[in-house]
């Protein structure tokens, strides 16, 4: 991996970092309904039935694998496979190299509250100079084009 100066970093677009979270859920989406797609069949007919799946069976493993997805792929690729895509990266805000496990993890675990909390954290990058949304601050990240 090349090394980066503050010549050639330039933070990413709030347009291409949405590409990348409409990407991103698309596919656990995906995964989610291929591993509950039996339970999710067996319950289409009944409304009440099909929500509480969602409300309890779907929950915890939505929330676990949304955390491990982003977890593993900002700390081994610097970006999802929505960056990948969107051609953007996360980087450390103070080292501007790849970031740590554990800094991917807090990022991570700060995307959950942000969705949980009515996306107020994602808001958060429209109002700061460096875009940084409430899990990049958490992780102490930046999000830069590739």
């Amino acid at each position: 991996m090349q090394e980066n100066s503050s010549n050639n970093l330039q933070l990413a677009s709030m347009k291409s970092r949405a590409l990348a979270y409409v990407i991103d859920d698309l596919l656990i989406t995906v995964i989610i309904m291929v591993i509950f797609w039996d339970s999710i069949v067996s319950r289409s007919d009944d409304m009440d039935a099909m929500m509480f799946l969602m409300k309890t069976d779907l929950v915890m493993p939505l929330i676990a694998l949304k955390v491990a997805y982003h977890t593993f792929f900002i700390w081994y690729f610097g970006a999802t496979i929505g960056k990948i895509v969107a051609k953007i990266r996360v980087i450390d805000v103070d080292s501007w190299n790849k970031i740590s496990l554990f800094s991917s993890f807090l990022r991570s675990v700060g995307r959950i509250f942000s969705e949980m909390f009515f996306y107020v954290g994602f808001l958060i990058g429209f109002f700061n100079e460096g875009r940084r949304t409430f899990h990049d601050i958490t992780g102490k990240t930046l999000v830069v084009n590739a």
